[in-house]
Formats: structure tokens, sequence, C-alpha cells
């Protein structure tokens, strides 16, 4: 009898551990959306007027916390990846008036970021990594520094546009793996 309960519990468990994740957003819905947040991204340079072309942010792409995202535990990488959603949502608080983007690719992509968001904060409890978030809050600093000027905004939607295929590369992991 102990012995079944132990086999039941191991068996349990290990099912536990590989599908602690199986979330079904992830699976059927992050892709989808992913993607048409990078073609909003690509609509707005298109309507952009501005010549940014060699210009770059004083701000560094934060290449080692993806490195480490990817390093470790499923929910720690959905945690990050919920955040960067989050965080990018966040930037789009700041005045973008100057930019010739339609407002409402720019409400598109930030609702379409947020319900990425949601929908993987289904999947996972709360995680933050307070680097990433300082980050971001570089990044929002840099904004204010340069006036908010449409300059700055396209080094901030090509930066997004990183971020989201970094983000789907982390997502596509977790797919993979379940």
């Amino acid at each position: 009898m102990m012995n079944r309960i132990f086999l039941s519990c191991l068996l349990l468990s290990l099912y536990s551990a590989g599908s602690s994740l199986s979330c079904r957003w992830l699976d059927h819905k992050f892709r989808q959306y992913n993607q048409r947040s990078s073609e909003l991204l690509d609509t707005m340079v298109n309507n952009s007027t501005n010549t940014t072309e060699d210009a770059e942010l004083e701000v560094a792409f934060p290449h080692d916390l993806y490195t480490q995202a990817s390093k470790a535990s499923a929910g720690e990488r959905l945690g990050f990846i919920v955040q960067t959603l989050d965080q990018m949502a966040l930037l789009f608080q700041e005045d973008h008036n100057s930019t010739s983007w339609e407002e409402n690719t720019v409400d598109d992509f930030v609702n379409l970021v947020s319900e990425q968001a949601d929908g993987l904060r289904s999947c996972i409890g709360s995680h933050k990594n307070k680097k990433l978030h300082m980050y971001f809050k570089r990044l929002s600093g840099h904004i204010g520094r340069m006036g908010h000027s449409a300059d700055v905004w396209e080094l901030i939607r090509r930066e997004l546009k990183v971020h989201l295929f970094r983000v789907n590369q982390l997502a596509s992991s977790l797919i993979t793996q379940n």
C-alpha cells in the first residue's frame, strides 16, 4: 500500500514538474500576439518622419539579463517575460506626441503587449527582476532628458522591437520544453 502511495506521489510530482508551465495561453496565443505587436512597431516606423539611422540610445540593451533569464527556471523566465512586457507598456505613458505615429497604432500596440503580459501572468505567480526594472526606468529617464522628441521615440521603438524578439525567444524555449 505504501509503495502505491509513494509511486502515485512520485508520478504526480513528475507530472506537475513537467507540466507546471503547461499554459494554454502561452501555447496558443503568445506567438500570435507577439507577431502582431512586432508588426505594429514596424507600422510605426513606416509612419515616422524622423531620421535616426545612426543614432543610439545612451542606455545599453540588457543582453546579460536575457542571458540570465534563458538559464533560469521556467517560472522565472515567464516572470521575466511578463515584467518586460509590463515595462514596455509603461514606457508609452511617457509623452510621445512629438512622433508621427497614429494614436490608434500606439494604443493597439500597448493593448497587445498588456494582453500578452496578462495572459502569461495567469500562468505564474509574481516575479520581479530589479535590474530589468532599473533598465526600463533608465529608458524612461532618457526619454525625458531628450525632451520626448520623435528621435528618441524612434530609438525606443527600435529597442522595443529587439525586446519583442528576445521575449519571443524565451517564450519559444518554454513552449518546446512542454
